[in-house]
């Protein structure tokens, strides 16, 4: 392997420390503490404070943002490399997974998120569906890599490290190459950075038809897919406790539907008794350790184990521990985000994204349009540059995924309702 460029850590080198276009300068930093500071100090990562978590953002102050959601896996993903570091065999004082770098891939995951949640993204994808689609986990990379710290026309991003695409790159599927692209897909444009993470080398050919190309994945990504499934899945039951959307009657009927296996109905049990005797703070917060001692490194060869200790590694989760987090999952799926209440807001969210989204595009793609000015001017400048109609919706896309929950409501108001607005607002 090359050259390590981080002195008393040998697990990495010049391969996962190069970045996508070169940096100009010399730095005190390592490549990933550099990668970290840049995501800290960009716009879009203070935009997830106004961006929906499980409640609408602002509507009660103690609720998870994507911000604090964020912060918090940031926080486990450290933790579990410091418990690895710790803990496995298979690591020594110089030989370890970068904290640094894996709070920078926890810190940017959400990015690409836009407003409204699952139902912003569900509704972007359903417009875009004949443009290339849209995918939370495909935008963090876009804003990665083309949206942040552009500079000048070439939006070159924030020239990432290879180690941070790559950890962020939960998907690697194209659109294109999935039948029904729901979810989980990168952007078929996306693929550059596919070959820039492996190095050009024809990787399709290491995956037999129907393998999960989606599960292939560095340490880092994996460290931080857990990190972030025991931030929801232990958080969201509190938030949803908290805003009276989790009760004991409710969880008892559910259990009487599903008819749960032995594990399951002792956590449920749990779950009952601490809402009973109001410790349900404390007792989801003291299972974040349990979470993390669940974790466990093995060794794996593939194509990519040549090249960087990144792929030699698999994390391995505790079989009940990881039971325990599918079953708070599923709880909060059915009981708070199946809810009528929420429903009804998922409703307007979507009704209010697509007919902002297809007013823009009527507006700058449609022959008749009449082109007012209704994007900010770099945005606006852009789409009407452009010749290709397909790169236009993709960057009116951009500007939409890129508001936070308030901005899109008041933009929504300010573009349809006539009591709203004056020469005087901030759009």
């Amino acid at each position: 392997m090359s050259k390590n460029p981080i002195a008393d850590n040998q697990f990495y080198n010049a391969f996962d420390c190069e970045f996508l276009t070169q940096r100009r300068g010399k730095d005190y930093r390592t490549p990933f503490e550099r990668d970290r500071d840049r995501i800290i100090h960009s716009s879009a990562f203070r935009r997830l404070q106004a961006k929906t978590q499980v409640f609408l953002s602002g509507e009660y102050d103690f609720y998870r943002t994507r911000l604090t959601h964020s912060i918090e896996v940031a926080q486990i993903g450290r933790s579990i490399c410091n418990f690895l570091r710790r803990q496995s065999p298979l690591l020594r004082d110089d030989f370890y997974i970068d904290p640094e770098l894996v709070e920078a891939i926890c810190l940017a995951h959400d990015l690409g998120h836009p407003p409204f949640g699952h139902s912003g993204e569900r509704i972007l994808n359903h417009l875009m569906r004949d443009a290339g689609g849209f995918e939370g986990n495909a935008q963090t990379l876009r804003m990665l890599t083309e949206i942040i710290y552009p500079e000048g026309p070439n939006r070159v991003g924030m020239r990432p490290t290879r180690a941070l695409i790559d950890g962020v790159l939960k998907y690697k599927s194209l659109f294109s190459q999935l039948e029904t692209p729901e979810r989980h897909f990168l952007y078929d444009e996306q693929e550059l950075y596919l070959f820039f993470v492996f190095d050009n080398l024809p990787y399709l050919q290491h995956f037999a038809p129907g393998e999960p190309l989606n599960q292939f994945r560095s340490v880092e990504c994996q460290i931080m897919d857990w990190a972030d499934d025991t931030a929801y899945s232990l958080n969201d039951i509190p938030d949803s406790i908290q805003a009276r959307f989790l009760t004991r009657e409710n969880i008892e009927k559910w259990a009487r539907e599903n008819n749960p296996g032995k594990l399951e109905a002792n956590l449920l049990e749990n779950i009952i008794r601490a809402i009973k005797n109001h410790d349900f703070k404390r007792v989801f917060s003291r299972k974040i350790g349990d979470f993390i001692a669940a974790c466990r490194l093995t060794k794996r060869e593939n194509f990519m184990s040549g090249h960087t200790n990144r792929y030699c590694f698999e994390l391995e989760i505790d079989p009940e521990i990881r039971c325990e987090a599918n079953l708070y999952k599923q709880i909060a799926a059915d009981i708070v985000f199946d809810s009528a209440q929420l429903q009804q807001l998922r409703y307007k969210w979507e009704l209010m994204l697509e007919r902002f989204f297809l007013a823009l595009q009527e507006n700058y793609l449609h022959p008749s349009g009449r082109k007012h000015k209704l994007l900010p001017e770099i945005t606006h400048q852009l789409v009407i540059q452009s010749k290709n109609r397909q790169k236009s919706m993709r960057i009116i896309c951009d500007h939409v995924a890129g508001m936070t929950d308030r901005f899109a409501i008041r933009t929504y108001k300010r573009l349809f309702d006539p009591g709203f607005g004056s020469f005087l607002d901030l759009i």
